[in-house]
Formats: structure tokens, C-alpha cells, sequence
């Protein structure tokens, strides 16, 4: 089983989530890592329900779960539109497969990953006799990642130079800060904006200004967990706003707090 990852980053108060939850996130074997960036495990035991929040990445997962008063389940769920919730409640266990930006489309090509964007769809049409129990059943962290393994690896999933494009300007985007406008980007790639737009639209899910806005909130976000105090205009500055009342704004539309709220409220 490859190593797990700790970042939380997009996570919402992580740490009011990992005192309540059980959460790991290992990698896949070997020939998935072009298409999967990691695997996300997770089990509770609660006395009363909590409700968790997170600030989406461009990512499509595939999730087998375990709620409380269901039956097992699996769904796809595209990109959320907004802050994403679940409530957890009683005891639980979910088994996510993060999909790499651009790679979703590996495993479901037969149309656009936009169609999926704001959906969460149970058992859909691209694995329709899969058992989640065959996921969830499993009593350690490492058969479940084997079972996880062996089901992506039965979808048979194929390189495409498009989506391996796909992926690596997501990536560029995530990296490099000085990415601010999509038209500067666009011609920074030799693309056109139309045509940078429609590949993130068929292979992505969204498009490149949600994905520069989505990775600026996930780094406030980290910064307002990890700081204190935050110099609110410095990160302005820092993540290429132009003032600090633009981040203000924008922090506030995706996580319905202001910045200063959310930091005092996580400490």
C-alpha cells in the first residue's frame, strides 16, 4: 500500500473533523497513479451528528459508503457547485477514490466530465453490478486498497493525450501562484481561451477561473488552520488579488464565513 497523504488542504476546520473521524488517505498501485491522485478512507463512531465541510477540488470521485440507517452504496459525485456538507451521524465508513483533474474520463469516456459537475449519481451506468460490499466489507486499511485497486484496474482505463494535458495545466495552475488570468494562461500554453475552456470542459468539469479561484481559497483556508495571526492583505498580496477586500470576498462566497470568522472559530 503506498504511503498515505496528510494534506488537508480545501478540508474546513480540519482539525474538528480529524477529532471526530477516523481519516486516511493512501495511494493507489502503481498503473493507477496516472489517473488517481489518491484514495480517501474513512470511519466514525459519533454520539451525536456532525456535519463536514469542504471547499472542493477539481476532482471527480468515485465513493463507496456506509451511512447510517442505509444500505451500502456507490455513486459518483462531480465537481459540488459550491461548499460541499455531509452529515455524519451514528457510525459510518466511506471508501473515496480521488480521481486526478482530467482523469475521470479514463474510467467514463463516453461524455463530457462537465455533465457530471454538481451531481452525485448512485450506482451509475459505468459500473452498474459493482457490490460496494466488496469494498467495504474489508476489516484493514490495506484490503480495502487492494479491492480498490482490482476495481479500477477491471474498468481498464487508457491513456488519452487530452486528458494527460488536462491534468498537467491543473497542475501548473495548483503550483506556480502567478497564475491569475485565464486569457495570460491561455496564451502563456499557446492555447486559445475558447479552446482552454472547452478541454476543461470535456475533461476537467470546470472551468480554468474556478480552478485559480479554488486553489487560492484552499490555501487561505490552510493558512487561516496553521497561522496566527494571518496578515490578510500580505496573503491578498501573496496569492495575486489585487487588494485585501477582493480575497474578503471571495473567501466569504465560497466558505460563508469572512476570513477573520473562520480563523478565530478554527482556534
Amino acid at each position: 500500500m503506498a504511503a498515505a497523504h496528510r494534506d488537508t488542504r480545501g478540508i474546513v476546520d480540519p482539525a474538528e473533523l480529524l477529532a471526530r473521524v477516523r481519516f486516511r488517505r493512501p495511494g493507489p498501485a502503481a498503473p493507477l497513479r496516472p489517473y488517481v491522485e489518491q484514495y480517501w478512507l474513512i470511519d466514525w463512531d459519533l454520539t451525536e451528528p456532525y456535519v463536514s465541510h469542504v471547499v472542493p477540488h477539481p476532482a471527480v470521485h468515485i465513493v463507496f459508503q456506509r451511512l447510517a440507517g442505509e444500505d451500502a452504496f456507490v455513486e459518483v459525485a462531480g465537481i459540488p457547485r459550491g461548499l460541499f456538507a455531509q452529515k455524519l451521524e451514528g457510525r459510518g465508513q466511506v471508501c473515496g477514490i480521488k480521481f486526478r483533474p482530467g482523469a475521470f474520463r479514463a474510467v467514463a469516456p463516453a461524455r463530457p466530465v462537465s455533465e457530471w459537475t454538481g451531481l452525485r449519481v448512485r450506482q451509475p451506468e459505468v459500473f452498474p453490478d459493482t457490490d460496494p460490499a466488496t469494498i467495504l466489507d474489508h476489516a484493514d486499511d490495506s484490503a480495502r486498497v487492494a479491492a480498490l485497486d482490482a476495481f479500477l484496474l477491471t474498468l481498464d482505463p487508457r491513456p488519452d493525450p487530452q486528458a494527460e494535458l488536462a491534468t498537467a495545466l491543473v497542475d501548473r495552475i495548483r503550483a506556480d501562484r502567478t497564475i491569475r488570468r485565464v486569457t495570460d494562461f491561455a496564451r502563456t500554453e499557446g492555447l486559445s481561451v475558447r479552446l482552454l475552456q472547452r478541454l476543461f470542459a470535456a475533461y476537467v468539469g470546470v472551468g480554468p477561473k474556478w480552478v485559480i479561484l479554488r486553489y487560492r481559497i484552499h490555501e487561505a483556508l490552510e493558512r487561516a488552520s496553521t497561522e496566527e495571526p494571518v496578515d490578510w492583505a500580505a496573503l491578498a498580496a501573496d496569492l495575486g488579488y489585487a487588494d485585501q477586500a477582493h480575497l474578503v470576498r471571495d473567501f466569504t462566497a465560497t466558505v460563508g464565513v469572512t476570513p477573520t470568522a473562520y480563523a478565530q472559530g478554527v482556534r
